[in-house]
């Protein structure tokens, strides 16, 4: 397991803020600790003006250098506009290993599935999965997918990725629940699979099992997973039921369609993190 994380992500902050730097920092402490998964840590460059402008606008990147809030949940942060984009070159560099045959996951923050192409939101700036799969494009592969199992639907991947050929997005999400999106399909190419609050575990379950079988009828060749891990019972952001064991599952889920799979760290906001991401890359590596 190849592992991109860059203790420089811990340097920006807001007390009280769900989005803090220990939510890297102690899933850092617990890989290191832990002895079932042998892991390989790596740093990532940021991502070049090239690949960013392929899902952001020249606004966009420009806003991100005023310091002002963005709005009530995103603060503005000095240098956060670096920060994004070492996130977002880790992402590139998860690309890269999954190209190689290597099973990666970028443990970075800023998360990104909410930034649009042209507004950061949701705690999100530039949005790194949907830079990656572009770029994933840009280098030749024919048919890549966006498997996205937060609890809050990424819409920023969704306005970015809407009718792009060669693309699918797929969304796993509770609704109703920020941002609001989500409740149906979009375009031809992305696909909602919306989940009530409080949706009990097992139906919470199948309903993932419904968007890895559309995914799969995609027939990608290349596999960028938003992995966030807010629906989990415990979660203090939204109301989702799913246990440790459930994220195990998705990582052997994605493990077993056999096409290159690259994973980031959207969103989980429990003190649990840690253990619940081991459980998805132990399924992901098959342990």
């Amino acid at each position: 397991m190849k592992i991109i994380t860059d203790k420089r992500c811990l340097e920006y902050c807001l007390p009280g803020h769900p989005e803090r730097p220990e939510r890297v920092r102690d899933t850092v402490a617990c890989l290191r600790k832990q002895k079932a998964l042998p892991v390989e840590w790596l740093t990532a460059a940021a991502a070049s003006d090239a690949a960013v402008r392929r899902a952001h606008s020249a606004r966009h990147l420009a806003r991100l250098e005023e310091p002002i809030d963005f709005d009530g949940d995103t603060p503005h942060f000095d240098g956060i506009g670096d920060h994004a984009r070492r996130s977002a070159g880790a992402a590139l560099m998860a690309l890269e290993l999954a190209r190689a045959g290597d099973t990666s996951f970028s443990l970075m923050r800023p998360p990104g599935h909410h930034a649009t192409r042209d507004q950061v939101m949701g705690f999100c700036y530039l949005n790194s999965v949907a830079i990656a799969a572009l770029e994933a494009l840009a280098i030749g592969a024919k048919r890549v997918a966006v498997f996205d199992f937060d609890v809050h639907h990424g819409n920023g991947t969704e306005a970015i990725l809407v009718n792009h050929h060669g693309t699918a997005f797929f969304s796993v999400h509770q609704y109703p629940c920020y941002p609001g999106t989500g409740a149906a399909n979009v375009g031809h190419n992305c696909f909602n699979f919306p989940v009530a609050p409080e949706t009990p575990r097992r139906e919470y379950r199948a309903v993932l099992s419904n968007a890895l079988d559309a995914l799969k009828k995609f027939k990608p060749d290349m596999v960028a997973v938003s992995a966030g891990f807010d629906a989990y019972a415990r979660d203090p952001l939204a109301q989702g039921t799913l246990e440790s064991e459930d994220f195990h599952w998705l990582g052997e889920s994605l493990r077993g369609m056999g096409t290159p799979v690259f994973n980031l760290l959207e969103g989980g906001y429990s003190e649990d993190l840690p253990e619940l991401i081991l459980a998805y890359l132990r399924g992901l590596e098959g342990k």
